[in-house]
């Protein structure tokens, strides 16, 4: 049976169709291959949230492309919906596959599997193109979520995301992921819990939720359901040990929320909530359903709760029309705010979206030092943080050791608010261990064990 390398850029959702994909290869009996240079199929997983991303995934195709020119490169993913035809005239790409034919790879690589031969699209589902290798629909008529859980990535096959929701409603004027993922869409409330009884019965301790927009999941389903009674559905119908969702818009942070995370040990304390600005001029042009006082209302309410949570944002440099008025005004309300990390992304102009054609566009070095001094900021206040939770016992989870730091006399470990922590000597991974914060360094917390180790969870 034919070999296959997936190569994976982008966010949660996309690594997410990714392991979908792996998973219906592996059922066709398919193997994976160590490496792309020895696949004889290579899928180029794409993110298109910044050009930065795009440049990247074509990097990655004129590379493969060179080490193994006998690989048929199938490029699908988020760039391929936005942009088929420069993918198509890249070198060695055999196939541009959109998110709304995403499905029907492993269908389209099985009739390839002997002699790679071009068919018509038609043959899978009708397409808007009918041109060989090139696979792309209306994404907007989607209905699926693919489903398999990312087991993948740097010390981080101990913690599984599962992909619940996928599309978006929203229309922010800087983002095309709406245009490229379609309508949002949820997977059922059964489908959810069967696979994280799987993933539990597996003897994983962790599972991260994760979405396009998590917090409208089950608003499309018919009867329509609500994302909190799906997290106490969870509680009381799984034994998973801890459950942790990624991120989540801030109107969907609600008192409820908030005070079911505070009332178990078994979510974690862990709230992502996007700002992108901190001004309210700069959130209005950027087509955002809150303002500033709506969001620090909600920041406020995490922290009453739950004094030690961490609270992350994403946050956007250089929007067309940010004056450096509204810039400082970001710089003020993050320091204002318990944040204790910031995600900082520097405007990119996306084809089609509603900001890519505003005349007020900055310049590169302006961007670039805004985006800046928002890491910096980003970086004290996570310091901060750190140093705040030095003597206090946290339940962490050992990770598996990346192998840059296989010979290190620790291991790395996650607490449930976040903060990555260093456990002298070695341990399994997949393990609850309690540990006691010492002092901060290069981003961790070094620690010592706070109580006797007792294994009782198996590893995996």
């Amino acid at each position: 049976m034919s070999t296959f390398y997936i190569e994976q850029f982008g966010c949660r959702a996309t690594q997410a169709d990714g392991a979908a994909i792996e998973r219906q290869l592996l059922d066709r009996g398919c193997t994976p291959s160590s490496s792309p240079s020895r696949a004889e199929f290579v899928v180029i997983n794409t993110c298109t949230v910044t050009s930065a991303a795009d440049a990247e995934a074509r990097d990655a195709i004129r590379k493969i492309h060179e080490q193994n020119p006998a690989a048929k490169i199938l490029v699908t993913g988020c760039y391929a919906q936005r942009a088929p035809e420069e993918l198509t005239a890249l070198p060695g790409v055999s196939f541009v596959v959109g998110n709304s034919h995403k499905p029907q790879i492993p269908q389209l690589i099985a009739a390839q599997q002997n002699n790679f031969v071009q068919i018509s699209p038609v043959a899978l589902q009708p397409a808007v193109s009918h041109s060989p290798g090139l696979l792309i629909g209306d994404v907007f008529k989607a209905t699926h979520v693919l489903v398999a859980p990312v087991l993948g990535g740097e010390g981080n096959h101990t913690r599984p995301t599962l992909k619940i929701q996928d599309g978006c409603n929203n229309r922010c004027s800087f983002c095309v992921i709406p245009f490229v993922r379609g309508k949002s869409r949820s997977l059922p409330a059964e489908a959810v819990l069967s696979e994280i009884r799987r993933l539990s019965d597996s003897g994983f301790q962790e599972i991260v939720l994760s979405g396009i927009n998590l917090g409208s999941w089950g608003r499309d389903l018919s009867p329509r359901a609500d994302f909190l009674d799906l997290l106490r559905r969870i509680l009381d119908e799984t034994p998973l040990p801890r459950l942790r969702i990624s991120s989540i818009e801030p109107l969907d942070v609600t008192r409820d929320l908030i005070a079911l995370i505070a009332g178990t040990d078994r979510i974690a304390e862990h709230f992502h909530m996007p700002l992108q600005s901190g001004s309210d001029n700069i959130l209005a042009a950027m087509h955002r359903w809150y303002r500033t006082e709506h969001y620090a209302r909600r920041a406020k309410l995490i922290r009453e709760f739950l004094p030690h949570a961490a609270i992350g944002a994403d946050v956007i440099a250089g929007f067309p029309g940010e004056s450096e008025s509204d810039h400082q005004a970001t710089l003020r309300f993050i320091r204002s705010l318990p944040f204790t990390y910031l995600h900082v992304f520097s405007y990119s102009a996306r084809p089609g979206t509603r900001a890519a054609a505003l005349e007020s566009q900055l310049s590169g070095p302006i961007i670039h030092r805004r985006a800046s001094e928002l890491r910096a900021l980003g970086e004290s206040k996570s310091a901060a943080f750190r140093r705040s939770q030095i003597g206090r016992t946290h339940r962490v989870l050992t990770l598996n050791r990346p192998p840059k730091f296989s010979a290190a006399p620790w291991t790395p470990a996650l607490s449930s608010n976040y903060l990555k922590f260093r456990i002298p000597e070695h341990f399994p991974a997949n393990q609850f261990l309690d540990v006691r914060g010492t002092c901060s360094f290069d981003g961790y917390l070094n620690s010592e064990l706070a109580s006797p180790v007792h294994f009782a969870q198996a590893s995996v």
